[in-house]
This record gives structure tokens, C-alpha cells and sequence, in this order.
């Protein structure tokens, strides 16, 4: 399966089995509309026309997992009040089962309800028991781990801190990862304490991991601080992939022995958008169970949460959406006058147009790290992308391996790239003109000499940039090694 084929990860996702185990919690919305202040005190009154009970925390996690597909096991604590049965109700109604959700006498259900006048969120107001759960729960709670372990592909910790996920519960983790290693997602505040769990990914925001790196606050420059310090996140976390979620910002992947890899968001201007980050750890863990490689991952996950941010309240991302969202057909300008026209708008609210172009037969980890550090060189990011027929001359015979539609539709999948448009020259030349950038970037095995387009961008007033490709990733090497692979073996007498 190609790395880049992000919809051919989305199917897979239904012949998988996720375990989460955390805390599962209430979400309330109490809804209505607030045209007077109350006499009592100076405070709006809000007349309620709706409420809305939405399964929170690691319920919501495995929501998301059952509506992009997968079969999941919720494994948690809650307790025998009305909040408990209204979490269950609401798993019921997303197709969840709650025969894992454990009831505990005399603890009381973790509950987040929000009022909200219109799209105004007026305050929210928490309840629930934060102490660990009983030695019985516990006891309960690790026997139903070591039944679901075995017949899962992925696990989902979300640890909120509220007292689910004991001492003794990250052990019996960090014993069944030793035995039966799988696909471990830990989402949790303190991440320190799953170090020796052997998670394949952990995913704070920003805040916690500024938490875990021990740094003060710093709102500047937060992407370059996740990177300079991603190989301390691993360390200190003991996992292979960090995802670091940065908001508006996107994300930013840390790998082991890989160059850092960062997503990018879709800016939405509704604040009443929550839970976002269970979407994007439910979808990570599925991703790269499905056999997705990390960037690859990031960029479903992305999607996902981008998705649900989209939405009122604490929302879910079905299977269904999430392909739509990846295939990108916005993004591919058919004709240059619409890409144009697309360019002016960018220019008139002072956004920077990058520049790159190529095959991109078939999309590898180097090409994606590659536009990925395009894309940091400005906000608007356009990819020139030959046509079959200029491929077939540059490539030779056989190639394309794929179609210009297959091709660009698998770039367009990337957060990174805003715009794709096709062009029939052996160079860019003449669409550069149209497009006109202030950055144009190429891979690091040209040289500036070597590229007539670099005369015709400073003409412009542009500026040429020349990136390293990442080393080992090529398209026609992948191709060579499976031509190996399908050769017929060698007579020997």
C-alpha cells in the first residue's frame, strides 16, 4: 500500500479492533438565546431551548474510533448517578458498547456542562470524583484489559488525571506492551508517568508538553521550540512519535531518527469546537496501525480534527468524511486564470506564495518532508505538477506510474499544499510567470545554475530556495525495488 494512498488507510480502518481505557466523562451543552441581564446580579439570563448529553474524555475517544470504522472496547470507571446512564445512553447512540464501563457505588461521574447563549459559550461548570478509583474497580479494570489486549490492533490511553488510570493500571500496560507489543496512543497530562509503558506515540498540546519539557510559558516561535526540543520529548516519554497538537497552528510530528514533520489547520471561526484532540490521537493510533508511515499518519489525524472543529460541540469524524476531506479536489485549479484569481485574494491579505513543482509519481516520506519545509517558508503554498505526457519525456518509458488525477489528488491529501495545478512544459517557466512567487523552492540536488527558472522568479522580485531531500527516498528507486520483488526468480540448474 502506498504511503500516500491516505484513502486506502481510511478503508482499512474497518478491519481493525481498538482497546481505550480512561476516563469517560459527560459533555452537556444547555442551549439558548440571552437578551437580558438577570436583577440579581449583573449576569446574562440565558432562556434554555436544548440540551445536549455527549459521551467526553475517553468515551469521546472511542466514538470517534467507531465512527471512522473500527471495532473498539472502552475499558473505564464511572459512577451509579444519573451522568453515569446518560454516558451510557450516549455511547449507545454513536454504536458503542459500555459492557467495559465499569460502575463504582458512592463515585460520582465526571460531568463538563457548558451553557451557551447562541455561539457565545457563557461558562462552563465541572462535577466528579478526581481520586483514584477503588482497588475493586481497578481489579476489574485490569482483568478487562488483559481479555481485550489480545484481540486488538491499537490502544488508546486518554488519562485526563481525574483517577482512572492508577499506578497499577500503567503497569499492567506497560506488562501486556512487554508481552504482545501494539500500537500504544497515550494521551495524557502526565506523560512522565508512561514512560516505561513502550508507547509507539504520545500526544500532548503545547501546554502539557511545555509541562513535560519543565519550560515556561512562550506563545512566540512554538513550532521552532517543539522542534529544537523534540528528541527530549521522546526521551522523556519513552515513545517513538510525539505529536505535539499546536492549535491553529497544526501539529508538529517528532520522530526517532526522522526530521520533524508538521501538519497544518484550517483556521474555523467557531469557538464552541471541543474534543478535537480525542479525534486526532483516535485517528493517529488507527493510522498507523493501518500501517500508515508517521507523516502519513499526521496528515489523516490532522484531517480529523479539522474535521470536528468544524462542528458544534464535542463531535465526531466519520470514516465517510474523513476520505472526503483527503481526496482535496479543491485544491487542484484546472486552468491558471482560476489559480490566479485564487493568488490575488491570497496577496490581498499579505500572504506569501511558495513555489515548488515535480512528478511526484509516486509520494514518499521524502517528498512529503520536502513540502512540509516548503510550506514553512511562507503561508500559501502552490505545487506545479507535470502532466503524464511531460512526465513520460523527463522519465522515459513507464512512467508516470500514476495519473496526473491520481497523482494530484494524493498530494492534494497534505495539509501542507494549498494549491496543485498541472503544467504540460518540460519546465515551469511559463506557469512561474503566471503564478509569480515570492519564495521557489527546489530539491537540494540542484544548483541554482542548474534551474532557468531561478532567473525569471528574481525577475519578479521572488528569491530561490533549495532544500535537501531527505537521504535514501527516491521514486525511482521504490520502483526499482518492487520490479525486484515481482521478478521472476533466477533459473539456477
Amino acid at each position: 500500500m502506498s504511503g500516500g494512498n491516505l484513502t486506502a488507510f481510511v478503508d482499512t480502518f474497518a478491519r481493525l479492533r481498538a482497546l481505550v481505557v480512561g476516563d469517560a466523562m459527560l459533555d452537556v451543552y444547555l442551549e439558548g438565546e440571552s437578551t437580558r441581564l438577570s436583577a440579581e446580579a449583573p449576569v446574562p439570563i440565558v432562556a434554555v431551548s436544548a440540551r445536549r448529553d455527549l459521551p467526553g474524555g475517553a468515551a469521546n475517544t472511542a466514538a470517534n474510533v467507531r465512527a471512522l470504522g473500527a471495532t473498539v472496547t472502552l475499558a473505564s470507571v464511572v459512577g451509579d448517578d444519573r451522568e453515569a446512564g446518560l454516558v451510557r445512553d450516549a455511547l449507545a447512540g454513536r454504536g458503542v458498547s459500555a459492557d467495559g464501563v465499569v460502575t463504582e457505588p458512592g463515585r460520582v461521574t465526571h460531568a463538563k456542562s457548558r451553557i451557551l447563549s447562541g455561539a457565545q459559550m457563557l461558562v462552563r461548570f465541572d462535577q466528579g470524583s478526581t481520586g483514584a478509583v477503588t482497588s475493586d474497580s481497578e481489579e476489574t479494570l485490569i482483568a478487562l484489559l488483559a481479555d481485550a489486549w489480545s484481540g486488538c490492533n491499537a490502544v488508546v490511553v486518554s488519562d485526563y488525571g481525574y483517577g482512572v488510570v492508577t499506578p497499577r493500571v500503567i503497569a499492567t500496560l506497560a506488562e501486556l506492551q512487554g508481552l504482545a507489543p501494539r500500537v500504544v496512543l497515550v494521551d495524557a497530562k502526565d506523560l512522565r508517568a508512561y514512560r516505561d509503558v513502550g508507547a509507539t506515540a504520545v500526544k500532548p498540546n503545547y501546554s502539557q508538553a511545555l509541562v513535560l519539557l519543565g519550560e515556561p510559558v512562550a506563545e512566540a516561535r512554538r513550532v521552532e521550540l517543539i522542534a529544537a526540543e523534540g528528541e527530549r520529548i521522546l526521551e522523556l516519554t519513552g515513545a517513538q512519535v510525539a505529536a505535539v497538537t499546536l492549535d491553529a497552528e497544526g501539529a508538529l510530528v517528532v520522530e526517532r531518527g526522522r526530521p520533524a514533520y508538521r501538519t497544518y489547520a484550517r483556521r474555523s471561526p467557531d469557538s464552541r469546537a471541543m474534543g478535537a484532540g480525542d479525534t486526532f490521537a483516535a485517528t493517529l493510533a488507527l493510522a498507523l496501525a493501518a500501517g500508515a508511515h508517521t507523516p502519513a499518519a499526521a496528515e489523516l489525524a490532522s484531517a480529523a480534527a479539522g474535521i470536528v472543529v468544524a462542528k458544534h460541540g464535542t463531535a465526531l469524524c466519520s470514516a465517510d468524511e474523513l476520505r472526503d476531506a483527503v481526496a482535496g479536489e479543491r485544491k487542484y485549479a484546472r486552468d491558471r486564470e482560476r489559480l490566479q484569481a485564487l493568488l490575488a485574494a491570497h496577496r490581498e491579505h499579505g500572504r506569501r506564495i511558495v513555489f515548488t513543482n515535480g512528478c511526484f509519481d509516486i509520494l514518499h516520506r521524502g517528498h512529503i518532508t520536502y513540502l512540509s519545509r516548503a510550506k514553512t517558508l511562507g503561508d500559501i503554498l502552490v505545487v506545479g505538477l507535470n502532466s503524464d505526457e511531460s512526465v513520460a519525456r523527463l522519465k522515459g518509458p513507464g512512467r508516470p506510474v500514476n495519473t496526473l488525477e491520481d497523482r494530484a489528488h494524493v498530494l492534494a491529501a497534505l495539509s501542507a499544499v494549498d494549491h496543485i495545478v498541472a503544467f504540460d512544459e518540460d519546465t515551469p517557466v511559463s506557469l512561474i510567470e503566471d503564478v509569480r512567487p515570492d519564495v521557489f523552492v527546489k530539491g537540494g540536488d540542484y544548483t541554482r545554475e542548474m534551474l532557468p527558472e531561478a532567473r525569471v522568479v528574481e525577475e519578479f522580485g521572488g528569491t530561490v530556495q533549495l532544500l535537501p531531500y531527505v537521504e535514501d527516498r527516491s521514486t525511482s528507486g521504490i520502483i526499482e525495488r518492487i520490479r525486484e520483488v515481482d521478478a521472476p526468480p533466477a533459473y539456477r540448474p
